[in-house]
């Protein structure tokens, strides 16, 4: 319906252009500009709701959902008005809360969760989509017969009924209009589901989806919306982004920017408890915000030496380790706003290119490297892998904030890019720009394998869901899965392209491009370690791991950036997982991801 409409805007618009008719070409903006229905578009209407609840305009939201209801509510059948009375109150509901929260007043508190929020406004957007896809559109074959036809008969969702299926072939559809007296509800009903389901019959691949399972909550039942008719899994998986097929694991409720950065993004993370995320852009500026129930900054970290690595302390998680250019890493308190300490690591490796924080808390991995091992920003004409590279990784305590050993790295010094623990922290993963991954025993402190990785640097790793096997990414494109009881034996491996791996390209004005190795993660797993996220030109991308030699199965495309991604992280600490791009041009988005279970 929002196309045809759409379309036929565009077709009169062109003739108006056509014969000179400015005029009247203003007159119909305005008149779209003003259309209350917004051209039966759902997101436009979507907007408009939530315009009035942001700008707390209670008369607007009232007069805008009565119009809907004169509209189009009233027309449907009897069966389906609970589900508009339920939507009707969750939009009060809503408009309440959003207006208390303001004076941070808890009255209304189980209605406070991202998730009730995100739940409620799919299930406004399904309604609305499966009720504009099933009004019949009249397609009369002389244009003179256009204005005849009754703008109500249109709307009508009761007394339409097509006595011929495929005439609308031969653009010749013809109709009847049922009178609403002498029918029972029963015959009513009985018809509209026929009606229904002849045109359901039309997009057979639509109605074999996955129903979007955005209302089944325990403590929003007000969202409810099993009375909307079938095809909602079509309009839920539009929601979630890119090709929603049969076996679409994740819904996409919600995508936020936050935009307080004004440079390229290094690092992204969000904490342990899934509350607060640290993000630091090259220009130094680390920002701490919340996402949960509204995003909102809460400390801004200036810092006169350039900071190159953040990690979140497991405990508590309110502490935050940041890793300088001049070899010293601070340990800042992110509700206090305050620095605690800041430990001088080492002189002659200066750079703190990546941190690990122990899960216990109680220490954290820092590894140092020379000036000349990795600048923030490249230009094209520096070759990188002529560089010599010189580092250490060290083990500090949290408490005593002193520094407990050097670890050994054979067959020698050299700048270690990443690092991380397994759950216990009975384990350190390492990769390194001489191309290896090592594998350490945090009980002895000692490696207990090392291996070739890469062709280059290894930019990122990761232990997998059952720790049985470590995921790396290396500066040759290859995403690969290792075994660890087995040194240097490959699981699976991947390519990906270099929108996913880096050197990032930020193309400007005059030829100018602006280059930025990887510095942050590129790749983050789901609570289950069944699905991946990575980065692309254009915002996240979201694979299925796949056992054997199938490879990597894209499910879902995050989309919203104008940029290159640069990092990502998925938090699963919440009821929706969270999903958080950062691009080149210090934008971060925000995904809030509903899981469909088989």
């Amino acid at each position: 319906m929002a196309s045809a409409v759409e379309r036929t805007d565009d077709v009169v618009r062109e003739y108006l252009i056509y014969r000179g008719f400015t005029s009247t070409l203003k007159h119909l903006d305005v008149e779209i500009k003003a259309d209350k229905e917004k051209g039966f578009r759902v997101d436009k209407i979507i907007d408009q709701l939530q315009q009035f609840i942001q700008g707390y305009d209670l008369a607007g939201l009232k007069e805008y959902w009565s119009y809907l209801d004169r509209r189009l509510f009233c027309r449907l059948e009897d069966v389906y008005r609970p589900t508009v009375n339920k939507l009707r109150t969750s939009l009060f509901r809503y408009y309440l809360v959003m207006v208390y929260m303001v004076f941070h007043i808890q009255t209304f508190s189980p209605y406070f969760s991202r998730q009730w929020a995100d739940t409620f406004l799919v299930s406004l957007h399904n309604f609305l989509s499966v009720l504009f896809q099933c009004m019949h559109i009249l397609t009369p074959s002389p244009l003179p017969a256009f204005s005849k036809i009754s703008l109500n008969s249109v709307f009508d969702l009761q007394a339409v009924k097509a006595k011929d299926p495929t005439a609308s072939k031969d653009s010749k559809m013809t109709v009847t209009v049922e009178p609403g007296t002498g029918h029972s509800r029963q015959k009513r009903h009985m018809d509209h589901e026929k009606e229904r389901k002849e045109l359901f019959s039309k997009h057979p691949q639509q109605s074999s989806e996955k129903k979007a399972e955005s209302s089944d909550t325990e403590t929003q039942p007000e969202c409810e919306t099993s009375d909307v008719p079938s095809n909602q899994a079509r309009v839920g998986g539009e929601v979630g982004g890119a090709g929603a097929g049969p076996e679409q694991p994740f819904i996409k409720l919600s995508q936020e920017e936050y935009g307080e950065h004004h440079s390229s993004i290094m690092h992204c993370r969000v904490d342990c408890s899934g509350r607060r995320v640290a993000s630091l852009d090259v220009d130094g500026v680390v920002k701490v915000w919340s996402f949960n129930p509204i995003m909102q900054t809460k400390a801004t970290i200036m810092s006169k030496s350039p900071l190159l690595s953040l990690e979140w302390a497991t405990k508590p998680d309110r502490l935050l380790l940041l890793g300088s250019g001049v070899g010293t890493v601070r340990l800042y308190d992110t509700e206090a706003k305050k620095n605690l300490y800041e430990m001088l690591i080492d002189e002659a490796h200066p750079r703190i290119l990546s941190l690990a924080c122990s899960p216990s808390g109680t220490s954290f991995v820092c590894s140092a490297a020379a000036n000349m091992s990795r600048p923030g920003s490249i230009t094209e004409t520096v070759p990188r892998a002529s560089l010599p590279v010189s580092g250490q990784l060290l083990l500090w305590d949290t408490k005593t904030v002193k520094q407990q050993l050097q670890f050994a790295l054979e067959p020698g010094p050299v700048a270690v890019n990443c690092a991380a623990f397994n759950h216990n922290g009975n384990l350190l993963v390492t990769g390194a720009a001489d191309g290896r991954i090592r594998l350490f025993d945090m009980q002895r402190y000692e490696s207990v394998m090392s291996w070739k990785a890469h062709d280059g640097e290894v930019y990122s790793v990761e232990f997998s869901y059952d720790e049985n096997t470590v995921f790396s990414i290396g500066e040759d494109g290859k995403f690969i899965q290792w075994n660890i009881h087995r040194s240097g034996v490959k699981q699976s491996e991947y390519s990906l392209s270099q929108d996913a791996v880096g050197p990032f390209v930020l193309s400007g004005y005059s030829g100018y491009k602006q280059v930025q190795v990887p510095h942050g993660r590129l790749f983050a797993f789901d609570s289950e370690g069944q699905h991946v996220l990575t980065c692309s030109s254009t915002g996240g991308l979201i694979y299925r791991l796949n056992k054997g030699e199938s490879g990597l199965e894209s499910v879902l495309s995050l989309g919203g950036h104008k940029a290159p991604v640069v990092t990502v992280d998925w938090c699963s600490a919440v009821d929706c997982g969270t999903c958080l791009t950062a691009s080149m041009d210090g934008k971060i988005k925000l995904s809030t991801l509903l899981a469909q279970k088989p």
